[in-house]
């Protein structure tokens, strides 16, 4: 019965946490206030206070964390609506988020290794910018802690979406391809998420480049850590 309370707190407190960001959100509309960052700030809130445990807590949410696979099939309407435009520019598409995935890799083991931290933590930081399930897999591939890339990914995806905005202003960055290119392949499918806020084309194309973008890093992070560590 306990246990049932635990699972029932879990799910409903999360589901309230959303709903409270989403409404802030849509009251003071900045990136700065994006829902799932409030959510998660609010979750880490109640758990620090409380004194529960990750584990105790996720007895509950791992049943919200199920609906994260269809969640991401979904993805696949707006492809299909926006399939010729697609198609029209899979080359910038592919490029940039080839680029990106370079980027997001090399970046990450650059910084970590020049601030010395141990190894695990550089295996553990490399995925990043891909999403969850794959960045985990990466990570133990690389002999990196998974529960700590879920982490660094979680980290990435919200600062991406949040911040997205004000990089794009500042470099000029206006065309739904670049916009979707950069967050689908820096921020997965919280970049993703945001993107579709802007309109179904600048979600189609982040929602590519967070597929492509996990296909490169899967192939690519092992020899770039071998050549850079």
């Amino acid at each position: 019965m306990f246990k049932i309370g635990i699972i029932f707190a879990a799910i409903a407190g999360t589901i309230l946490a959303y709903i409270v960001g989403t409404w802030l959100y849509k009251k003071v509309y900045t990136p700065l206030l994006l829902p799932v960052a409030v959510a998660t700030f609010l979750v880490i809130l109640f758990l620090i206070a409380t004194g529960t445990s990750y584990e105790t807590y996720m007895e509950g949410a791992k049943w919200i964390d199920l609906f994260l696979g269809p969640a991401v099939v979904s993805l696949a309407y707006p492809l299909f609506q926006n399939r010729d435009i697609l198609k029209e520019l899979a080359f910038p598409i592919f490029c940039g988020t080839f680029i990106g995935a370079v980027v997001g890799i090399t970046t990450g083991v650059f910084f970590a290794d020049l601030l010395g931290y141990e190894e695990v933590i550089v295996y553990s930081l490399t995925p990043k910018s891909v999403t969850t399930p794959v960045a985990m897999e990466i990570s133990e591939t690389l002999s990196g802690i998974s529960s700590l890339a879920a982490v660094f990914v979680m980290i990435a995806g919200i600062f991406g979406a949040m911040f997205s905005t004000y990089f794009f202003k500042i470099f000029h960055i206006n065309e739904s391809i670049g916009h979707g290119v950069g967050l689908g392949s820096a921020s997965h499918a919280i970049g993703t998420s945001r993107a579709l806020e802007n309109g179904l084309k600048e979600g189609s194309i982040s929602t590519i480049a967070m597929i492509l973008s996990a296909v490169f890093v899967s192939v690519l992070a092992p020899f770039v850590v071998e050549w850079m560590m």
